[in-house]
């Protein structure tokens, strides 16, 4: 019997699916009978046969706030007329909301927690200050999801810690979904002429995107030659406008590119900045390593995890723009060295990447596990 399956997130999914997701899903629904609750950008078609999307909310500042709130009621009317087995639900706050319309419905359906980063800086480092009020609430939400889920799936070492500082031994630790095949297919490009980094992710205080912001000029003028290719958007948008428009021939920006564009921005690039201050599991670092790029990354959290500092890149301290700075410069400046800790990234990222079937597979396995069958 072919399981049931709702999943829940807040991820961002664009109607009609293409590249990394469409493969992503494809493989899924071959081994689930699943339907999927997330939300969609705006312009997007919100509704298919396995998706029910909601799209931006108005006003845009209170879209967040009014997605958790409607969150709930979406969840228990698909409780009714999907009638899943089981629920994989992404992130603590969502599946609160899970365990509310549950109640609701009184249909005991189990559901998975999916933890893919730390839960106390969902209110921290991303948004508006204002977010912080609500340091509390998060605090006492991820131990609460924790311990009421039927199982855990985490996706690094730091989330796993984070669970089991809760007092719940994760049932299934694995990546989160990498779109291996359109980073591992080909052959790592050679490095270019001139040196070039890029940045791929939202462009918010979690990622550092401001420690980078601050860091740029000073590599720009130890490194004529160097450009800095900026890929997203978000709350510190200013930022990226600013850098492009102080130095328009060391700064291009992308606020949004697809997966093999992302991948053509990579072998363009000596290497990938990510110095972030929060990552469950860096999924652009293993994409980094897939095309065989040196990663520059923050210290912290899930970074490590795929980063070995002098090995396959550096790692620095996320809040120190000097020392950002400093190692964007010596990789930028040493054409061999980014050549050698590039070629050491391809093995890391030959090692971690997984194709949409295995990805698929090992989803599976968690699902049938707490289903018992």
């Amino acid at each position: 019997m072919t399981p049931r399956v709702l999943f829940v997130s807040r991820e961002r999914i664009r109607l009609p699916l293409e590249g990394a997701q469409q493969r992503k899903w494809a493989a899924v629904a071959s081994v689930l009978d699943f339907r999927s609750l997330a939300s969609a950008p705006g312009g997007s078609p919100t509704r298919a046969e396995r998706f029910r999307l909601l799209g931006p909310l108005r006003p845009r500042r209170l879209d967040g706030l009014l997605f958790y709130c409607t969150l709930p009621f979406r969840i228990a009317r698909e409780l009714r007329a999907f009638e899943p087995d089981a629920a994989l639900v992404q992130g603590v706050h969502e599946t609160l909301a899970f365990l509310v319309a549950r109640a609701v419905v009184r249909r005991r359906v189990p559901v998975i927690l999916d933890v893919q980063g730390d839960w106390h800086e969902a209110t921290r480092l991303y948004g508006s200050s204002w977010r912080r009020l609500l340091n509390p609430i998060g605090d006492a939400a991820g131990p609460l999801a924790v311990r009421h889920a039927d199982a855990v799936h985490t996706v690094s070492t730091q989330t796993t810690a984070l669970v089991r500082a809760a007092g719940v031994e994760p049932a299934a630790v694995f990546p989160a979904y990498v779109d291996a095949q359109a980073f591992l297919e080909r052959p790592p490009a050679p490095l270019g002429v001139a040196p070039r980094a890029v940045f791929v992710g939202v462009l918010e205080r979690y990622k550092a995107f401001d420690t980078l912001a601050q860091a740029w000029p000073v590599v720009a003028r130890e490194v004529p030659g160097a450009t800095l290719h900026v890929v997203g958007d978000g709350t510190l948008r200013g930022e990226a406008q600013r850098l492009r428009d102080e130095l328009p021939e060391q700064v291009e920006w992308s606020p949004r590119l697809g997966a093999d564009e992302v991948a053509a921005a990579m072998d363009a690039a000596w290497l990938v900045a990510l110095p972030s201050r929060s990552e469950g599991l860096p999924r652009v670092a293993l994409e980094a390593a897939c095309r065989g790029r040196a990663i520059v990354g923050g210290d912290r959290a899930g970074i490590p995890d795929v980063v070995t500092d002098g090995v396959n890149g550096l790692l620095v301290d996320p809040d120190d723009a000097a020392a950002l700075a400093r190692a964007l410069t010596a990789i930028l400046s040493d054409r061999a060295l980014a050549e050698r800790l590039g070629a050491a990234a391809r093995r890391t990222g030959e090692e971690w990447g997984v194709t949409p079937a295995q990805y698929a597979a090992r989803v599976e396995q968690l699902v049938r596990g707490v289903l018992k069958c």
